[in-house]
């Protein structure tokens, strides 16, 4: 019984992180553009998408904590109906200005990953976890399919006359659905046995710090592979508009469908074969070759002249973001004890926040001084970084446990 209300709990966590992922969705590919029409440059734009990750950045670990003592569902419901205002301002914005304010809520609100994340480890065991892990990985992959996709009907396909305000809406509503989902079916994850270990913790101010992860070294290289993995996917996802528009003369709808191709490729490889994969190679493995997709994928980005070599490259990049992060994710939840799952996630979670700082800021730069290519060029760098810290991830890491600190 218990195994049918857990299934039951990830499917409901699934439609409802694939709802609110979808008005991510459709958001993303567009914002560069929307902000020009604001009058903002490159990098002006790109510091929109970052200035979504600083307030991630701040505010993730503190959605963590919060879990950890009062529990998922309630983080959960705030963060989704807060992003429902956060969309609806960014859909009536008519300033860069109001843009930077609504795009600085919706980061807050964005902490809730880390929180769904944490509702997977409370309900799987090690053994798995990845496969939770991956099933909302398949709900970021859907989200990317269908919200681009969404969005780029919506926008329409004159480039002249491009109509940003309808998807904004739009994904307002698919986050008040979410909530809405959320509310009548979503139960709390957290078991009284946990929160009682959960409240003995806090009343003794146990706190992870930098100098307790220092002494975790498998955390600490695991937490350094998430980081350049994930400021390069986001020096990607910024600048992959305006290089489009440069390179290939292509708009806002153009665009949006090449993230839906990527995300049905994501979709394919996390909703199926990961679990599979993991069986056949392992996960350090996987790792490996998750970097290496994502760091040839990067490369040829910057180098492609056509679509069929561009749908090539996009091909690897989707394969290297599928493979590793949900792996990463569910190495990073083993070395956790179940009442610091929240805030350890947490704080993996903000490390990527800040790589999605860095990632934005050095494109924009990158991208105007250096060359349209460069963010692209600089993350196939960033990926060979990350497959040397790859090869000290011992198998150690995937057997739990092995270092928590008591």
């Amino acid at each position: 019984m218990e195994s049918k209300n857990n299934g039951r709990a990830i499917f409901v966590l699934f439609l409802t992180v694939f709802i609110d992922l979808l008005g991510f969705g459709i958001i993303l590919p567009i914002l560069p553009l929307y902000a020009e029409q604001f009058g903002a440059k490159p990098n002006e734009a790109t510091l929109l998408v970052a200035i979504y990750s600083l307030m991630q950045f701040l505010f993730a670990p503190l959605w963590g904590r919060f879990s950890d003592r009062y529990g998922r569902r309630p983080i959960l419901l705030l963060t989704l109906f807060g992003s429902v205002i956060a969309y609806a301002g960014l859909a009536f914005a008519n300033s860069l200005w109001i843009l930077f304010i609504a795009r600085s809520l919706a980061g807050i609100m964005s902490g809730n990953i880390a929180t769904a994340q944490a509702y997977i480890a409370d309900i799987t065991t090690p053994a798995n976890r990845t496969r939770g892990m991956g099933i909302i990985g398949a709900a970021f992959g859907l989200g990317f399919i269908f919200g681009p996709a969404i969005g780029g009907l919506l926008i329409g396909s004159d480039q002249d006359n491009a109509n940003f305000h309808l998807p904004s809406l739009f994904a307002a509503g698919l986050s008040l659905l979410a909530f809405l989902c959320a509310l009548m079916l979503l139960p709390e994850s957290l078991n009284s046995e946990t929160r009682a270990k959960n409240q003995v913790h806090r009343y003794r101010q146990r706190r992870l710090n930098l100098l307790q992860l220092s002494q975790r070294p498998q955390f600490c290289v695991l937490v350094g592979i998430y980081f350049l993995v994930t400021f390069a996917v986001a020096a990607m996802d910024s600048t992959l508009a305006l290089w489009s528009k440069q390179q290939l003369n292509w708009g806002p709808q153009q665009t949006s469908y090449l993230f839906a191709f990527m995300g049905i490729v994501s979709t394919i490889i996390q909703g199926g074969l990961i679990g599979l994969l993991k069986k056949q190679l392992g996960e350090i493995k996987l790792i490996i070759l998750g970097i290496l997709g994502l760091g040839s994928g990067l490369l040829l980005i910057g180098f492609s002249q056509s679509l069929t070599l561009l749908l090539v490259a996009s091909t690897l990049v989707a394969w290297g973001i599928s493979v590793s992060q949900p792996i990463l994710n569910s190495l990073i939840s083993q070395i956790a004890v179940p009442e610091e799952q929240g805030q350890i996630l947490g704080i993996a979670s903000s490390c990527s926040a800040l790589a999605r700082i860095g990632g934005p800021m050095w494109a924009g730069v990158s991208f105007m001084k250096l060359g349209s290519s460069a963010p692209f060029l600089s993350g196939f760098l960033l990926m060979l970084a990350a497959l040397t810290l790859s090869l000290r991830v011992t198998k150690s890491a995937s057997e739990p446990n092995t270092e928590r600190v008591a």
